[in-house]
């Protein structure tokens, strides 16, 4: 890049007062083939195939019918990477057709924003979103924004704004501050169902896993007809840290990086945050989606998390089963939802618990490509040999 600004300073000084934007230009065109790089492959590419049960056609958040994903990604210069990631519970008015809700805490060092709410009423009344730590207040404001906006919401007073977060602050200038509410509506509007892109983009852009690159990571598990035919879907925004395993093979050991290990610097310490995202389609009231999230956890200790002093573990779960859906307005004071015995929920606490280990695994083989400030992506090469070497074949 160098070689061609000195071609210009030489060859045409009259344009030299370009030379800022095509040397920002050229920068943010490194930066995308980067984040191009960081999302693919996905995990079961490699032959890691986690868990026993199907996963959804897409092996993503979005198979749960309704489910749209949107990022906003904040790359600039040398010191800007950050981002946002908004989850759609459904595509309708969410304020006026809120949705049954939970949330659980594994490790409560975080900024988790709307949680007494929730807790006290069952349900979410806004789309989620993630970015980083101190870019909730600004998350918040443009989701009020956008909620007071929506057509038919023009006599609200009171929103609920959900927003989770993870510090980004060894890749990101976090203290810049960078996120917008502008940020937070476009992340919202681009929202889509589909394929989900992962890896180092949206609310992933700046975070660390196990000492790897982190990022944004999504799967999803479909139940045999026999025991319902639910579909269980998760997205993850890892940056969390431990003794990373892979469908039980110790390969942060193997690869010589883990947490307590001597050669470790301070700065790879198991501090750090993840974010976890539940959906299903699944009739099941906010106490049933917290059993659930409790079971997210034990796929994030699969995957060797410890939920360190300094890490902010988090669940985020909802059911779109519509008939269930909690109006602002109603024509009857009586509440009567569809729900699942609690005898048939263990399907959906395995598939729970499968989605979330792949999840995070997929969000750092997406990562793989990645190398910034000593940050490296995990080294899928070895990482498959690894698994060969385990009889994971």
């Amino acid at each position: 890049m160098l070689e061609h600004v000195y071609f210009i300073r030489m060859y045409f000084p009259s344009y030299s007062f370009l030379l800022p934007i095509i040397c920002k230009t050229l920068f943010f065109l490194l930066c995308t083939h980067q984040e191009l790089f960081a999302q693919s492959p996905r995990a079961r590419e490699l032959g890691i195939e986690i868990g026993i049960l199907p996963t959804g056609a897409l092996n993503a958040i979005t198979d749960v019918a309704g489910v749209k994903v949107g990022h906003v990604t904040l790359v600039e210069d040398e010191h800007i990477r950050t981002g946002v990631t908004a989850i759609l519970p459904h595509p309708g008015n969410i304020f006026q057709e809120k949705v049954p809700a939970a949330m659980y805490l594994g490790n409560g060092f975080g900024k988790l924003m709307g949680y007494s709410q929730v807790e006290e009423l069952g349900n979410i009344e806004t789309p989620i979103i993630l970015t980083n730590t101190l870019s909730v207040p600004m998350a918040a404001e443009g989701l009020i924004d956008y909620t007071m906006r929506q057509p038919g919401n023009e006599r609200v007073r009171s929103v609920n704004p959900i927003v989770g977060e993870t510090n980004d602050g060894r890749l990101n200038d976090i203290r810049g501050r960078h996120v917008r509410p502008q940020h937070i509506i476009a992340a919202i509007e681009k929202a889509k169902d589909g394929a989900v892109a992962e890896g180092a983009i949206g609310a992933g852009t700046g975070t660390i896993c196990f000492g790897f690159k982190g990022g944004m990571g999504t799967a999803s598990r479909k139940l045999p007809k026999e025991v319902g035919g639910y579909t269980v879907g998760v997205l993850v925004q890892s940056n969390f840290g431990g003794v990373l395993e892979i469908d039980g093979v110790p390969v942060g050991v193997e690869l010589n990086q883990y947490y307590m290990q001597d050669q470790l610097t301070s700065s790879d310490s198991a501090d750090g945050s993840i974010m976890v995202v539940l959906a299903t389609d699944a009739p099941v009231d906010s106490r049933n989606l917290k059993r659930m999230a409790k079971r997210a956890v034990m796929g994030i200790a699969k995957t060797g998390g410890i939920a360190s002093n300094g890490s902010g573990d988090y669940v985020i779960a909802f059911s779109t089963f519509e008939q269930n859906f909690v109006t602002y307005t109603a024509d009857t004071s009586v509440y009567e939802p569809i729900l699942l015995r609690n005898a048939e929920m263990s399907p959906l606490f395995l598939a729970t618990i499968e989605a979330t280990e792949e999840a995070i695994v997929n969000s750092l083989i997406a990562s793989s490509g990645y190398s910034y400030k000593g940050v490296k992506g995990l080294p899928v090469e070895k990482v498959q040999e690894l698994m060969k070497s385990y009889g994971r074949e």
